[in-house]
């Protein structure tokens, strides 16, 4: 089934070519029928009018699309504006408990620019709901923005997040489910705001982001505040910035290894044996815990008999011990 395009106008009613004109005639006056069908469609067809509205009703909460737009974008965009006028109206849809106000569904940076203009926005105004809302952004996102792989990312972790179903992201970002759960593990492994200073990247594909985030998760590394250790001077543009924590990911990660190399290191295993030479047991000492192995070829009633009573007599062993510590 093909998806409902929500930026198409609805259709004339369409008239058969078998109607006569004594039909139509009969059925043009009652409030019923034909007269009804008129009213409901020039209702549906000014949904679809421009409107100008002031920029100071618009709200622009709601899920981000990109990942941001520098103030000079917004400048530039802004003297567009004002030299040739706004070329693409926004979309929003009316706030159904703040009457007179607007909630944007797309064109969050034609909004920023027509407030820094100091104009009124030209707008498409659609009684949506939320599900429908989410659809038309993920449409003209597709259709306009080109937005990248990290910023679908997000927009469809931002999604599944709030609880919206698997079905409307899926229509949303015109994606299957294997890349939606793609997309949702890297969005989780990497925090936000490591992405939000990387940025778009729009030359960085799924790949490279994939194999940052399966770092990240592997090594289990804490990257709290670790944005701000980057030299922001020497990263003019968001595919340098990813590049620069993949690099700074990789030094702690070596860096992590040869620590707990060094903290971890394990001591050789001790062997027990009985004076006759017969094998005993082995201890091992790890950075996690210390094992005991005890043969079951030399001394498996032995084996047997501890697997019986291990804790009677790892307890009184314990006992023994502390009751020798020296106070202090």
């Amino acid at each position: 089934m093909a998806r409902r395009n929500l930026f198409k106008p609805p259709a004339p009613p369409e008239i058969s070519p078998t109607d006569s004109p004594k039909k139509e005639s009969q059925s043009r006056f009652p409030n019923t029928g034909a007269m009804s069908g008129v009213k409901s469609t020039l209702k549906d067809l000014s949904s679809n009018a421009v409107r100008d509205i002031s920029v100071d009703v618009i709200e622009d909460d709601g899920f981000k699309d990109r990942l941001s737009f520098t103030d000079g974008d917004v400048t530039e965009l802004a003297e567009s504006i004002k030299a040739h006028g706004q070329q693409v109206p926004i979309m929003v849809r009316p706030i159904s408990n703040r009457p007179g106000r607007y909630r944007i569904v797309y064109g969050r940076r034609r909004l920023r620019a027509l407030r820094l203009a100091g104009l009124p926005a030209k707008a498409l105004v659609r009684s949506l709901s939320d599900e429908e809302a989410v659809l038309a952004q993920g449409q003209e996102n597709s259709q306009r923005l080109d937005p990248s792989f990290i910023e679908k990312a997000l927009f469809a972790a931002d999604l599944a997040k709030t609880g919206y179903e698997q079905p409307i992201i899926l229509d949303a970002l015109a994606i299957d489910r294997p890349m939606l759960s793609r997309m949702i593990k890297v969005a989780k492994a990497i925090p936000e705001p490591v992405i939000q200073f990387i940025g778009s990247a729009h030359g960085i594909g799924r790949r490279r982001w994939e194999e940052l985030a399966e770092l990240i998760r592997t090594h289990d590394l804490d990257l709290e505040g670790f944005e701000t250790r980057l030299e922001l001077d020497k990263l003019k543009t968001s595919d340098d910035r990813f590049i620069a924590v993949v690099e700074a990911v990789s030094r702690l990660i070596e860096r992590k290894t040869i620590e707990g190399d060094v903290r971890a290191a394990p001591s050789p295993a001790l062997s027990v044996t009985l004076k006759d030479g017969t094998p005993l047991a082995e201890v091992k000492e790890t950075a996690r815990a210390l094992t005991f192995k005890l043969s079951k070829t030399g001394t498996p009633e032995f084996a047997r008999w501890m697997r019986d009573n291990a804790e009677t007599e790892l307890t009184r062993l314990y006992e023994a011990w502390r009751s020798n510590r020296k106070p202090g």
